[in-house]
């Protein structure tokens, strides 16, 4: 039971380290600005990002070099399908 539960935190550890390996604010978009789909994944792992940031000045949520409005709406767009979208508002109780 105690290898599972050690097993188990080590798989949540390389998760978060593997989906924040692209966060945004790094080299990589310093010619070339980021599109919709670096956005929808900078949405996608935006809570982690934004965990990572509360500690580490060099990472943040929101990628700067960006190409406007196509960048945006995948931001917005992987923000909301993480968070789950509008889908409870809908819902009856």
């Amino acid at each position: 039971m105690k290898n599972t539960k050690i097993n188990n935190w080590l798989l949540i550890g390389f998760i978060i380290i593997i989906f924040t390996s692209c966060a945004p604010g790094n080299a990589e978009f310093s010619t070339d600005p980021a599109g919709f789909w670096m956005g929808l994944w900078h949405g996608f792992i935006s809570f982690f990002t934004f965990i990572i940031s509360l500690f580490s000045d060099n990472v943040g949520i929101y990628e700067i070099n960006n190409n406007g409005g196509w960048y945006n709406f995948g931001f917005i767009l992987g923000v909301s399908i993480f968070f789950g979208g509008s889908s409870k508002g809908t819902c009856r109780r």
